[in-house]
């Protein structure tokens, strides 16, 4: 694909729009770090923006247990307890209510 292909293809696939305001200083400030990386405003704006809500959900999305915790939960894995009375009626009552 040309350099020109692809350019159309991207302008197609960038149809959703997302504004703000910011004030002189912080526009001066991304204007400058887009200079220094030879990249468009937009182009620099939306890559940041993009690698900062992926380290957002990840972190959001990542379970980070203790060294406790770990090994507690790999312990309830590979040696499950027995149910309790109570979770084995909250499974019957499930199984009644679905029909299993």
């Amino acid at each position: 694909m040309t350099s020109k292909a692809s350019a159309r293809k991207e302008r197609i696939t960038r149809e959703d729009r997302l504004g703000f305001r910011l004030d002189e200083q912080t526009k001066g400030l991304i204007e400058r770090a887009a200079q220094l990386e030879r990249r468009k405003v937009s182009d620099y704006c939306l890559t940041a923006i993009a690698e900062a809500a992926r380290r957002t959900i990840a972190e959001h999305e990542t379970l980070n247990l203790s060294e406790r915790d770990r090994a507690a939960f790999f312990e309830a894995m590979i040696n499950p307890p027995e149910p309790s009375e109570r979770l084995a009626r909250a499974l019957a009552e499930h199984g009644r209510r679905v029909g299993i």
